[in-house]
């Protein structure tokens, strides 16, 4: 990792960077999955805080967008299109208990560099900073593509949360923290995973009960 490489909060000149490298780490998803420009503005205006952008120098190569909101456990079944109001974040609760992770993104030619953690990290951080119980998301399963025809996704995440197959994305997140509480049927459409998601949590260890916790 260079000395280059900063991790902000998102800021209109951006926008078009980040359109760019949803086309260029998602190739698998469908064309009405991907975050355009649009989306991203409406993003900034809604929730900056909880939008990190990661610079090598002035070229945008990560991103982390997410929103608070109140997770229904008992009826986690949802889209990815659907929680994120159309990936215009405008459903954003100011005190929803939780941060639902919406979308990570690191540039294929920086993957294995850290920047997905400074990613967590940061977005952790905005957590802790606003005493909230933690983090939800809805996580793909690109790994899954090579075992779909051989094992039902249920036994390929089980396997993989017990260190036995690897997969890019949920074996990453299990290293951060993350634990599966479910599956996500027909979350997005893409072709490597069948559709399917994880239900990943991370617990903040510091969450205080108290919503006045820290305040002046």
């Amino acid at each position: 990792m260079t000395a280059e490489i900063v991790v902000k909060t998102i800021a209109p000149e951006y926008f078009a960077q980040l359109e760019q490298l949803q086309r260029d780490c998602y190739p698998t998803l469908g064309a009405q999955e991907l975050m355009r420009v649009e989306h991203f503005a409406s993003q900034y205006h809604v929730f900056a805080e909880g939008q990190i952008v990661v610079l090598d120098g002035a070229s945008v190569i990560g991103q982390g967008s997410g929103l608070f909101v109140d997770f229904d456990f008992d009826h986690y079944a949802h889209t990815f299109a659907g929680i994120c109001d159309n990936f215009y974040f405008r459903n954003h609760q100011p005190d929803g208990a939780y941060y639902y992770g919406a979308d990570i993104s690191v540039h294929p030619a920086y993957r294995g560099r850290g920047i997905g953690k400074l990613i967590y990290r940061a977005r952790k951080a905005v957590v802790q900073n606003n005493n909230r119980r933690g983090i939800v998301a809805g996580g793909m399963l690109p790994g899954f593509a090579h075992y779909k025809h051989d094992l039902a996704v249920q036994e390929y995440v089980d396997r993989v949360v017990a260190g036995e197959l690897f997969d890019p994305t949920l074996s990453f997140q299990i290293k951060q923290g993350f634990v599966v509480r479910g599956l996500i049927e027909n979350y997005l459409e893409d072709r490597a995973s069948g559709n399917w998601a994880t239900l990943i949590v991370w617990e903040n260890p510091d969450y205080h009960p108290d919503p006045h916790f820290g305040q002046p």
